[in-house]
């Protein structure tokens, strides 16, 4: 039964992705197609080596579909390539060191390649991306309210989300229903519509580099639509293990 294997914000931490890749090649030929929603790079010193690692996959890998993410786009702010001209939000989040470290771990030419990555990818009824369809640093997680999490999905007609901003793995169900709405002006009301709605789904797809050991990617499989996430804690010592994470309905 063929899956594909998603994965997010590995952050420039080599260690991590090779542990997901080990696992990922243990279960042979059942992994068909291999995500990376944003977040490849980070300000770590070895991010230049990661690069060079998911742009050259090794015989018998599958070649990743890279989209940018949160860190790809500081990049480019930085080097005078991005929507905005300074990057004050880096800064206001981590500070002067971080800012600097992400300089100097990133050469101009990763850059270059990082700034023509795409937005996101829409295969079947699924949308992967990094953060949202408004904006690449909107974080949906379990705690986002149905009404936004239906918006996000309704504006680009998708009826499984992949998202990688908030860190997180998570599945959050809409149910089948309805939504009726209607505008009042000073002339007079607008006559409600009502919106039919059918099962939808939201997954957090986790996080592969952040925490240090601990690497958290999801596997989906479209014939069924069934999600798995697995943890694998790697480091001396540490052994591979799968965690389950519960789905939450809304």
């Amino acid at each position: 039964m063929n899956k594909w294997a998603i994965l997010s914000g590995i952050e420039g931490n080599l260690a991590a992705y090779e542990a997901v890749m080990a696992d990922i090649k243990r279960q042979g030929d059942e992994i068909e197609a291999l995500y990376i929603l944003g977040d490849l790079v980070g300000p770590r010193p070895e991010v230049e080596k990661v690069v060079e690692r998911v742009r050259n996959p090794r015989n018998g890998e599958l070649e990743p579909l890279v989209c940018k993410g949160w860190w790809e786009e500081q990049c480019c702010i930085l080097h005078g390539l991005g929507p905005t001209g300074e990057a004050d939000d880096l800064l206001a989040q981590y500070g002067g060191e971080t800012v600097k470290l992400l300089w100097d771990s990133v050469s101009r030419q990763t850059v270059q390649w990082l700034r023509n990555l795409d937005f996101g990818f829409f295969e079947l009824d699924c949308l992967l991306i990094h953060g949202t369809t408004v904006s690449i640093d909107e974080a949906l997680t379990p705690d986002t309210s149905p009404i936004q999490m239906l918006d996000r999905l309704t504006r680009i007609q998708a009826n499984n989300l992949f998202c990688g901003r908030s860190g997180l793995a998570f599945q959050y169900h809409l149910q089948a229903g309805s939504v009726t709405t209607g505008i009042t002006t000073l002339d007079s009301p607008k006559s409600p519509e009502t919106m039919t709605i059918s099962p939808r789904q939201i997954i957090g797809v986790g996080n592969v580099g952040r925490t240090p050991g601990v690497a958290t990617y999801t596997l989906y499989t479209p014939t069924t639509n069934f999600v798995e996430f697995k943890t694998i804690r790697y480091g001396v010592g540490q052994g591979f293990q799968r965690n389950s994470v519960k789905a939450i309905s809304s």
